[in-house]
């Protein structure tokens, strides 16, 4: 079975039935998730506030926008804007993602990406919509 995250609408559900004081486990059964997904999410995801201890708890949007944020941290060449274009024209040039990471890292940049992070970004919806894939040794639409 292939890993899936938790949506808004699951999120939601949990919000709402924790408030209703339902048990993790009914929580679980409910929306088909295993518990310690529901326990694993109630603990990353929960709101706290020293100052306004009343309001900790669970959101299901806050919950959504924390995961969201969370996964978007990890993507470098998302984030980065000098990296992304540095590694853009490489490609343009002609470069294979394992010289222009091994490049990066001979040169002793302060910021490195990985082979596989290159590919995860031309194979992604930002790569694709630019079609950096006809740029790689390969030309594959897809990996």
């Amino acid at each position: 079975m292939a890993h899936s995250e938790l949506n808004l609408r699951e999120r939601r559900v949990i919000e709402d039935m924790l408030n209703a004081k339902i048990p993790v486990r009914e929580i679980a059964t409910e929306i088909g998730r295993h518990v310690s997904t529901i326990y694993r999410d109630i603990k990353r995801n929960g709101y706290s506030d020293e100052e306004l201890p009343e309001l900790n708890g669970y959101y299901g949007v806050v919950a959504q926008r924390a995961a969201t944020q969370r996964r978007a941290r990890r993507r470098k060449l998302v984030r980065l804007v000098g990296l992304r274009k540095a590694v853009t024209q490489q490609l343009k040039e002609g470069w294979s993602p394992e010289q222009i990471a091994g490049r990066l890292q001979f040169e002793g940049q302060s910021v490195r990406v990985s082979h596989e992070t290159i590919y995860a970004y031309v194979y992604g919806p930002d790569g694709q919509s630019r079609e950096l894939a006809r740029y790689l040794p390969n030309r594959r639409k897809k990996r």
